[in-house]
């Protein structure tokens, strides 16, 4: 039998970040069933090798904890992430259209082409969204839908077509069916003031089948590994039932499959019956039941429907209706009983100052001390609330979506009052239990460097100064928000977030030294080697070799995954070349008689494109001599 005290792998001459006070620096550790068995200097590591250690030279590079995000959508997402053309991180909108127009080419009917959230308008360089007509141009015959935050969602007219909406379609509850003077559905839906609509359009759209969605979700987690995420807490979602569409995300844990530590909440499903789906699940399922890879984590993030305000800034601060305190103490009373912890969406003080109401009656009866329960978002939070919540013993889990609506608030409020929007360094004064996560997919992207960007900046996406630097965080802060502050949430202080012997081996070498680049650079961070469990998930540049389980090509073989990757995969190298070409085709008139020296002018600005995409490539400028 092998020696316990064996390591099976060991990584060395690295400059590590522990985040142990006790220990802040090593430059080697040794892993072994999954934890850290020894972290310290290259001379005290080494000699544990043995003859089947794996050994990894890390050239010097930094080593950080692996990142663990608070709030993401990952369930959801994976069953459509190999559906979606994503412009997280796209810059402009030239590129973004360039993208779209490709991806129509290949789409066949009757499949949509769906851009799913996780951009803003102010990224791109020309600060607007495209228009309808713009779309339409690009897919006259393939239903587009492009849902932009939870603000709205732009439709072309086969999109229309395919959902069923005509000049007869009565307006939906909560949302609104732009038209033009005719009456006609414009292709523009709002918010106004729920997203309810934008959810049950998309809703319409084909879905993939379930093998594909186990790739797909398989595909999504890879993606979070190439931005250096080892953990997530599930959110649960609109539309997203249990334990119907938890069956993906059970068999890859069942097979040993899952490449992300994944915490989960279960989220109410049914207008005025929240308090029988919580009844149900307290009696079925057991808080923390499963294993450190897939965990259950409690109620949340949405308890009852009407505790639930919505974060679209465009529109007017929404009041929650009379019955929002009786309806959720009816819950809250449950899961107390239970001892079940929960997480709660609230974007505006108004509405976590009446929750709380709720929660200190509670805890009269029934105390909540030992629940690790939490707020998510909180941008408007009062000191005050900080104060209640902090008495009560609870925490707040913040999200960069200001990064995305930054523009949309300030236009609103004002910068004054952006300026601790929400106020992160506030909360870390008064010593309540705080961590850092995304909100993705729809409403930001999935992206945690943007979230650390944003809390060490202060920045938008589009570039907006939103918080001064008085209200910003250093580095280290901002990394323990992401890392070791988030195990609270998920009643995992310990066990993971840190690199210290004992806990579980997550970590990650990013492709740039998180503490010594550039403010402007954080953003753009990728990982060049993460590890979960002591395996390698993830492996690129001089570390590719040692990614030795590649997941299978996206499914379909139509998939937006496939040409375009995930966030910033596409990037300048790609899409400046494919936007290029098409000026260049353009040019050469190349629909309809373009020849040789046009396609090799043509041809040499696509020679970055893979050989498989250059068909759909030359069809979506019109060129039937592609071939050439």
């Amino acid at each position: 039998m092998a020696d316990r005290t064996t390591p099976e792998l060991i990584l060395h001459r690295g400059l590590f970040a522990t985040l142990d006070k006790s220990k802040p620096t090593a430059s080697a550790v040794a892993i072994q069933n999954g934890r850290f068995l020894k972290v310290g200097q290259d001379h005290e590591v080494m000699p544990l090798a043995g003859a089947d250690t794996k050994v990894i030279d890390l050239r010097g590079r930094r080593v950080l904890p692996g990142l663990i995000d608070n709030h993401l959508h990952i369930i959801r997402g994976g069953l459509n992430f190999n559906l979606e053309l994503r412009w997280d991180g796209v810059r402009s909108l030239a590129d973004a259209m360039a993208m779209l127009k490709a991806q129509v080419a290949i789409t066949p009917a009757p499949q949509w082409v769906r851009v799913v959230g996780g951009f803003t308008e102010h990224q791109f360089a020309e600060k607007r969204l495209p228009t309808i007509e713009e779309i339409n141009a690009v897919a006259p015959d393939t239903p587009v839908f492009l849902l932009h935050l939870y603000d709205r969602a732009l439709l072309n007219g086969a999109a229309l077509r395919a959902v069923g909406y005509t000049k007869d379609t009565p307006a939906p509850p909560g949302g609104e069916i732009v038209r033009d003077a005719a009456g006609n559905p414009s292709g523009l839906l709002l918010a106004k003031p729920n997203a309810g609509i934008l959810y049950a359009t998309l809703a319409k759209g084909p879905k993939l089948p379930y093998e594909y969605q186990l790739n797909s979700t398989r595909h999504f987690m890879r993606e979070l590994n190439r931005l250096g995420v080892t953990g997530a807490i599930d959110a649960g979602g609109g539309f997203q039932n249990y334990p119907d569409d938890y069956r993906v995300i059970e068999e890859l844990a069942e097979k040993d499959q899952l490449t992300i530590r994944l915490a989960y909440n279960l989220f109410t499903q049914k207008p005025k019956q929240e308090k029988e789906d919580f009844l149900n699940w307290t009696a079925t399922s057991k808080y923390k039941q499963g294993t450190d890879y897939f965990r259950h984590n409690g109620a949340g993030e949405m308890l009852v429907f009407s505790a639930a305000d919505f974060e679209d800034f465009r529109q007017p601060r929404p009041d929650m209706a009379p019955e929002m305190e009786g309806e959720l103490e009816g819950v809250i009373r449950v899961l107390a009983e239970n001892r079940w912890p929960w997480r709660l969406h609230a974007t505006y003080d108004e509405t976590i100052s009446r929750s709380l109401d709720v929660f200190e009656r509670v805890n009269q009866e029934i105390p909540l001390e030992g629940l690790n329960w939490f707020f998510d978002h909180c941008e408007t939070i009062s000191d005050q609330s900080i104060d209640r919540i902090a008495a009560l013993g609870g925490g707040i889990a913040v999200q960069h979506r200001m990064a995305y609506q930054g523009e949309y608030f300030v236009e609103r409020y004002g910068h004054g009052a952006a300026e601790a929007t929400p106020p992160v360094a506030r909360m870390l004064e008064k010593g309540v239990k705080v961590s850092a996560g995304t909100d993705a997919t729809r409403v930001a992207s999935y992206n945690p460097w943007v979230g650390l960007s944003w809390l060490i900046t202060g920045k938008t996406v589009g570039g907006m100064q939103l918080t001064p630097q008085r209200n910003c965080l250093d580095r280290e802060t901002a990394l323990r928000m992401y890392t070791e502050k988030v195990t609270w949430f998920s009643n995992e202080v310990g066990k993971k977030g840190q690199i210290v012997e004992g806990q579980l081996a997550d970590l990650i070498v990013p492709d740039r030294d998180f503490y010594a680049c550039a403010e402007s650079e954080i953003a753009d961070t990728t990982s060049l080697l993460t590890v979960v469990g002591g395996k390698v998930v993830w492996g690129a540049g001089d570390f590719a070799s040692h990614d030795d389980k590649p997941v299978p090509p996206a499914m379909p073989d139509w998939s937006p995954v496939r040409r375009f990757g995930g966030y910033g995969a596409w990037g300048e190298q790609q899409a400046a070349p494919l936007q290029n070409a098409a000026r260049m085709a353009a040019a050469c008139a190349c629909a309809s008689s373009c020849g040789v020296h046009g396609h090799q002018h043509a041809t040499a600005w696509t020679s970055k494109l893979p050989i498989s995409d250059l068909k759909g490539f030359w069809g979506a400028l019109g060129c039937a001599c592609w071939a050439v």
